[in-house]
């Protein structure tokens, strides 16, 4: 027999106070007045309710950055570029945040790899003091959300950690508004300062770390984003701790000879499954079936990306990856490390890249070829089976060279439209490439163990970020706070 499902729940008030409610409203009509409730109107504008009772990370992030108005570079629907919680999946499979819930350190981890500017801070490594500067400050701002992470416990309410943004302050009652996301279950309600502070004073069973709240804001300039560090695997801990504490203890053992000598003992020990910490993120510009061009947008978002791309290759430290690839015993370990792609144009890139090396006479030095654009086209020809022509150019440091790749058509790719083509533009970049931007992510602390000084600044001077171009060195920053957060984040 069937049994009736829970159909939302009420409010324990005290200490909670239903925003809809008499009480609620002269508490709302007082902040305003007082000018504490400016970030209000942002986030009720893109309020929604967690569509996964254990979504309410991934509901309360994409709320904040639809509020923020940050472009997510990608599309969600149709041709609407919008955060959707399913498109919140860089550091954590969406299988598993529904099954389990995510942590505070991958909600913050989230942030970053959507290009938002983060600060998180975990209860006992703040105080309410500060918690309540910060309230205050983003309540009289629309450019500064924040999250809270708290147990329902401390408003008796059911359940347990939960997350929700802060949408708004009332100094003289010193209490916070809370947008509660989980809106099936409890509606908005205002909730004493105190009391909230209390419930993120709490730890979370799940990671052993207290929970606490992060500030969310627009970066000042948004990174092309051409790569981003993933820790939606479980390696990534590792990861991180070997960039970041296991590479300057080892440049501090050995007793390093030259430049070549520094990057290979960086590489030689990189994890195994390495290449799902960097990811490169950079959008194929797609010309849809039925002939849909491009937009105009589109088009200027790819050419920045390729332009970065082109200056991580005019790096001094691009030189020194590309011979050690090219010579190095151990390359092919470094290149199954880092990783290939399995979709048609990188399959196509691949074998353009090799067949490029082949014309060109540098067989077995493919990597020092970049792939640049690709045209997918279906041709038929007096009834014939229909084949397919990939037609690429790649690209290395002193010229191009046009390869073409007949295939035959799998039934499990498009099937020929009426347009004849699918056309891919854009950089992709190569092991070499990603490497690279790795180096010039690392923290400058990295190379301090370095005996020889000559070499420590030789070392520096390549992977100083203040000889970088403006967008190569915006780029390289973000990996880098990525990368300094991830140190600590769980």
């Amino acid at each position: 027999m069937a049994t009736a499902g829970l159909y939302r729940r009420v409010l324990p008030s005290p200490p909670a106070i239903d925003l809809a409610s008499s009480e609620g409203k002269k508490l709302f009509i007082e902040a305003i007045h007082n000018g504490t409730m400016e970030v209000f109107f942002k986030l009720i504008s893109y309020f929604q309710t967690q569509s996964e009772p254990a979504y309410c990370g991934l509901a309360s992030l994409s709320m904040v950055l639809n509020a923020l108005a940050i472009d997510p570079g990608r599309k969600w629907k149709g041709p609407w570029r919008w955060f959707d919680e399913s498109m919140l999946d860089c550091c954590e499979p969406l299988e598993k945040v529904k099954d389990k819930g995510i942590s505070f350190g991958k909600v913050v981890c989230l942030a970053h790899c959507a290009g938002a500017s983060v600060k998180a801070f975990r209860a006992n490594q703040s105080t309410i003091d500060e918690f309540r500067k910060y309230v205050m400050s983003c309540s009289t701002s629309d450019d500064c959300h924040i999250i809270s992470s708290y147990h329902r416990e401390a408003f008796n309410q059911t359940g347990n950690g939960h997350f929700s943004p802060i949408g708004g302050y009332h100094a003289g009652k010193d209490m916070a508004l809370i947008l509660d996301v989980a809106r099936f279950k409890y509606p908005p309600h205002w909730v004493p300062l105190t009391l909230l502070w209390k419930a993120m004073d709490t730890v979370d069973e799940a990671t052993g770390l207290h929970r606490g709240f992060m500030l969310v804001a627009r970066q000042q300039r948004a990174p092309s984003l051409l790569y981003t560090l993933s820790c939606k695997h479980e390696s990534w801990i590792s990861t991180a701790k070997y960039l970041m504490e296991d590479v300057p203890v080892l440049l501090s053992l050995y007793n390093v000879k030259d430049i070549k000598h520094v990057i290979s003992t960086v590489f030689k020990s990189l994890p195994s499954d390495f290449a799902e910490f960097v990811k490169w993120v950079a959008e194929d510009c797609r010309q849809e079936e039925g002939g849909q061009g491009v937009s105009q947008e589109e088009k200027e978002r790819a050419a920045i990306k390729v332009e970065v791309l082109k200056q991580v290759q005019a790096t001094g430290i691009y030189k020194h990856v590309t011979d050690i690839l090219s010579s190095e015993k151990s390359s092919c370990q470094i290149k199954k490390t880092v990783g290939v792609r399995d979709s048609l144009p990188h399959i196509a890139s691949s074998v353009c890249c090799q067949g490029a090396g082949f014309l060109t006479g540098k067989l077995g030095l493919a990597d020092r070829f970049c792939f640049r654009e690709t045209g997918v086209r279906c041709y038929t020809a007096n009834g014939e089976k229909p084949v397919t022509v990939v037609s690429g150019t790649v690209v290395n440091g002193t010229g191009e060279q046009g390869v073409d790749l007949l295939l035959p058509l799998s039934h499990k790719e498009p099937s020929c439209s009426s347009a004849g083509y699918w056309s891919y533009s854009g950089m992709h970049p190569a092991s070499i490439d990603i490497l690279t931007a790795l180096l010039l992510a690392l923290p400058p602390q990295t190379w301090m163990g370095i005996k020889d000084n000559k070499i420590l600044q030789d070392m520096s001077s390549l992977v100083s970020t203040e000889r970088l171009p403006p967008l190569l060195q915006e780029e390289i920053l973000h990996l880098r706070s990525q990368l300094t957060y991830f140190q600590e984040v769980q």
